[in-house]
């Protein structure tokens, strides 16, 4: 093998296989495998983030024979000085589309000695390459996907036959308690019934649902090798969880197209919309106590496992805005602090879906109803009952109108607002910046 060495700079691509990248730097021949803790983005995160991102870590450095070398500090010098110091003709990545991972990105490519090469990305399909017949990007989801559909993407590649990983100097790994990595990943992956998945997607109180959003977040599996995978099934379920990957392309093409919706509305009139302040209400609803069960037993999953069910995710975050009048961007935020599957791009838009701000969002005047809610999706009352140990002496669907009941015990709070009025004042407001 040659002598030239390369440094591979994991970061959303915590994997060996289906690893475009990986393959070229091993082509080019010895491979330092490297991984950077961001000071910025670490604070940005909270424990429940860190602690997966330690789990996926110490398993990708298991499958490298516990070559993984991590260094602390700003990638801008750390990449440029690992790379002087192993003597590297080239750093090797998987291409960011999220703002801070392109500007990120630019700074290391100025101050290194040696090309970063960029190739493949944590997408089947990269934001930018599904245009419309006039060249440009698309604003709605349903053509986006007929598009991406017909694009398509490359078959999933092999891990390295075999990779000469060179040694170096590493700070010691963070602590964890997770199951994680690649292995872990492909073996759900491989175990999940995806034909259930239309009938039950939306079923929190029966725990179906793949979890696959936090290893695609850490890429520890690629959404090629799921497509894959899906290709080979006949089924509503394979068609509807296809389309749901689909949906997470969207909404980084989204972001790579407009930085700035982040955390701005992509409709710029809601800018002028009327919101209060992330006061009492906003505190209760983060500590799911706002006597709306079906959303506190999703702020309590959030809490107890960084993880809440999509359905119940659409649920909360109309509470929030439309009931109690808080901007989306506080929610946001809560959400990439405490989500283990915390994906800026994913969660942003998908507030700003609910909101009625964003690309193809969902009318405004579509404002969830927490109790139906949770009498249609977790009709028995179980999924309630799980996180909220105050209700579980309340049987069936009681539990999601525990004030009609007695209340349930060990002091579970009443409502903090009238939905039917908390409804009316979110049209109020939403008319007064179409006016």
């Amino acid at each position: 093998m040659s002598t030239v060495t390369a440094v591979m700079w994991f970061r959303r691509d915590l994997r060996l296989s289906d690893n475009p990248a990986l393959l070229d730097a091993v082509a080019r021949g010895r491979v330092l495998g490297l991984f950077v803790v961001d000071p910025l983005l670490w604070g940005r995160s909270g424990d429940p983030r860190r602690d997966q991102l330690a789990a996926s870590l110490r398993s990708l450095s298991e499958s490298m024979d516990g070559r993984l070398v991590v260094r602390r500090g700003d990638p801008a010098v750390v990449v440029p000085a690992i790379a002087a110091e192993v003597g590297a003709a080239s750093v090797h990545v998987s291409a960011d589309y999220a703002p801070y991972g392109q500007q990120r990105d630019q700074e290391v490519e100025a101050s290194l000695k040696c090309p970063l090469v960029r190739t493949g990305s944590p997408y089947a399909v990269a934001p930018g390459r599904v245009l419309n017949q006039q060249g440009r990007s698309y604003q709605v989801f349903t053509p986006y996907f007929k598009a991406w559909l017909a694009h398509g993407w490359r078959q999933p590649v092999e891990a390295p036959a075999s990779v000469q990983w060179i040694k170096a100097e590493s700070e010691d790994l963070p602590e964890s308690s997770q199951v994680a990595g690649e292995h872990a990943a492909l073996e759900r992956w491989r175990d999940y019934d995806v034909a259930a998945y239309d009938d039950e997607r939306d079923r929190p109180d029966l725990d179906s649902t793949s979890r696959m959003s936090i290893p695609l977040k850490y890429g520890e599996i690629h959404p090629r090798t799921m497509l894959a995978d899906l290709a080979r099934k006949r089924s509503a379920g394979a068609e509807a969880y296809r389309r749901e990957l689909a949906w997470r392309e969207f909404c980084a093409d989204l972001l790579a197209r407009h930085p700035h919706a982040a955390w701005q509305p992509l409709r710029p009139e809601f800018e002028k919309m009327q919101y209060d302040e992330p006061d009492e209400p906003f505190d209760a609803w983060c500590a799911g106590r706002t006597g709306f069960p079906f959303v506190d037993a999703g702020m309590r999953q959030l809490a107890a496992t960084g993880f809440m069910h999509n359905r119940v995710r659409m649920v909360v975050a109309s509470f929030l805005v439309k009931d109690l009048h808080v901007h989306w961007k506080f929610g946001a935020r809560w959400f990439m602090r405490t989500l283990r599957d915390g994906d800026l791009a994913s969660n942003s838009l998908n507030w700003q879906w609910v909101a009625g701000c964003g690309a193809d969002a969902a009318p405004y005047f579509r404002i969830f109803n927490p109790v139906s809610q949770g009498l249609k999706f977790d009709p028995d009352g179980a999924y309630v009952r799980r996180w909220i140990p105050e209700l579980r002496d309340l049987d069936g669907r009681t539990a999601h109108e525990p004030w009609k009941h007695g209340g349930g015990a060990g002091g579970y709070p009443d409502p903090v607002v009238d939905h039917a009025e908390a409804r009316l004042e979110a049209l109020r407001r939403y008319d007064a910046i179409r006016s």
